[in-house]
Order: C-alpha cells, then sequence, then structure tokens
C-alpha cells in the first residue's frame, strides 16, 4: 500500500520543552528536524519527524491550545503498539480493530492526542 504524501503539518502546544522533547523522541521514536528559539530563554518551535509524518511542536501560547488531536495514518497499528510498548509509553487506548479499521490513542504530557489509524483493507 502507497501512504500519501503528507501536504499539511499540524501544530500542537507544549508546555515544558524537555519533558516534550523526551516524550516525542525518546517514547515516541521521532526525530528532531530543527528547533527554533528568537532567544535562548525564549519558548521553542519545532519540527519533528517519524516515518514521512511530520508534526510541530510549540511553547509559544498564541500558536494553539493544550488539547489538540492529531491522527496518523500508519500500515501496521499493531507493530506501532508494540514498538510503543517496547519505549515504555502509556498507550490511552490500545488497538481497535472494531471499527472498520484500526485504531490506537496515545496522549502527551499535555494532553495532546496522538490517534494511530491504519486504513481499512
Amino acid at each position: 500500500m502507497q501512504l500519501p504524501e503528507q501536504r499539511v503539518i499540524p501544530a500542537l502546544r507544549i508546555t515544558q520543552y524537555a519533558r516534550s522533547k523526551a516524550f516525542y523522541l525518546d517514547q515516541l521514536g521521532f526525530a528532531m528536524e530543527w528547533e527554533h528559539r528568537f532567544e535562548p530563554h525564549l519558548p521553542v518551535f519545532m519540527s519533528v519527524m517519524r516515518d514521512r509524518m511530520r508534526i510541530y511542536l510549540s511553547e509559544h501560547t498564541g500558536d494553539c491550545q493544550v488539547g489538540g488531536l492529531v491522527h496518523f495514518v500508519v500500515e501496521n497499528v499493531d507493530d506501532w503498539y508494540q514498538d510503543f510498548l517496547r519505549r515504555g509509553v502509556l498507550v490511552t487506548e490500545p488497538p481497535n480493530h472494531n471499527l472498520g479499521f484500526c485504531q490506537m490513542t496515545v496522549t502527551d504530557p499535555d494532553g495532546n492526542q496522538l490517534r494511530f489509524m491504519e486504513p481499512a483493507r
């Protein structure tokens, strides 16, 4: 199956840089693409990516509010689930195959929901 190229980049609000960076990179397995601060003591805006899926994480209060929801379309939710369990991620909603497709949800330290969905076959 060929997944479409991402053409929209969602942004999620984070409140503690170090905690969010550890969660997204160490636990979820995203890679840091870049981060930006206007000055060393100011809020961060960063880009993280995994499997061609990119999201922005922002400490800037005017960008968005905490409690967002992002859907990630992946080829195999169960594989991601096993990877998250190996990394010690607390999965909020484990894979559910009873929806006509499969999905699971992970919640980040700020309450943003990350929903991983597998297309119906």
